[in-house]
Parts: structure tokens; sequence; C-alpha cells
């Protein structure tokens, strides 16, 4: 910035240099415009030289509508989207409390311990007492909490049945007489 450099011999302190002059509010808005157009014409040929190369073919959703065109704005659109997409299930804890008491006792049985099960009871009690201790979202809770020993025992008396029916389908099948195989099925 001396005053050897041939594009500032013009400058003055009083005069900027021509490139520093501030632009009227008439070039500011042609300069944009120039840049606007000349981004669009880039983008346009970005577009077509993809769509010469094929980058656009075999998309998801290709050929068909666009979901919601057209329809009123949903603020909440993309939540939705998600429930929908990932199937999720948000119900009002009653409901859900509900829907969990009523396969408990299936629930239970596929547990192998009496801690495993004296556990998922407790969990299930507790969150039966916090939900009481809520204000209500949606229908009205009618479920209680179980009685943990009682269900153990419970627990004990169809575990035992189940045993004794599998012993039984097991002698069964030991007392039939096995089926004689054709000699070429022989092994």
């Amino acid at each position: 910035m001396t005053g050897t450099d041939p594009e500032h011999d013009d400058a003055t302190p009083d005069r900027p240099a021509p490139e520093q002059r501030p632009l009227s509010r008439a070039e500011e808005q042609a300069a944009a415009r120039a840049r606007a157009t000349q981004q669009q014409t880039w983008v346009d040929l970005q577009v077509r030289r993809a769509m010469d190369r094929g980058d656009f073919d075999d998309l998801p959703g290709a050929g068909r509508p666009i979901e919601g065109l057209g329809a009123e704005h949903d603020p909440d659109w993309w939540i939705k989207g998600l429930i929908e997409r990932e199937r999720v299930v948000v119900l009002p804890p009653s409901v859900e409390l509900r829907k969990e008491d009523a396969g408990l006792d299936d629930h239970l049985d596929t547990l192998t311990t009496e801690g495993q099960v004296r556990e998922h009871l407790e969990d299930f009690n507790s969150r039966v007492i916090a939900a009481r201790y809520r204000l209500p979202e949606g229908p009205p809770l009618i479920t209680m909490p179980r009685d943990v020993e009682a269900e153990i025992v419970a627990w004990h008396e169809r575990r035992a049945v189940r045993r004794l029916d599998q012993r039984a389908r097991l002698d069964r099948r030991d007392d039939q007489p096995a089926r004689r195989r054709r000699w070429w099925r022989r092994r």
C-alpha cells in the first residue's frame, strides 16, 4: 500500500480508490441479481450433468407423487411421519399399563427364575403406583398393583403344570411304537 503501487496512485485521503468506493444501492442490487443468475445457471448446469450421468435414476419414490403436497400445513408433520415410519406406539400410561397387565402372566411364564419374576413384578407395581400419582392422561387408570408373593406362587403352579404336560407328551411319544421304515429309507 505504498505510493509506488500503480493501482492506488489515484487514491487520496479525501477520495477512496476506485475499488474501494461504496456501491450505490442500484449497483448493489444489480450485482446481487447477477450473482443469483450466475448461481442459478451453475446449479442448473450441475443438475443437468447429474441427470446425464444417471444420478437421479432409480431413486426411491421415483414416479410417485410427493406425500403431503397440496395438503394443509401441519406443524407436527415430522413427528407424525416418524411415528408412522418407525411404527412407534405412543399410548397414555393407563392404556399401556392395562395392556401390559393383560399379558403379564404370559410374560412371566417366559422368565426362568423366581428372581426375574420378582424383579419384573416390582417394576410393574412401581410404574402402576407412579401412574396413580400423576395427573391422568387419557382414560382413568384401573390397573391395580399385583401381589408379588401371590404372583410368584401362581407362577410356580403354572410352571409345574407346564412341566407335567411336557412330560406327558414325551411319555406318549415314547410309548408309541416306532414306525417301520421302508428298506430304501433306512439309514
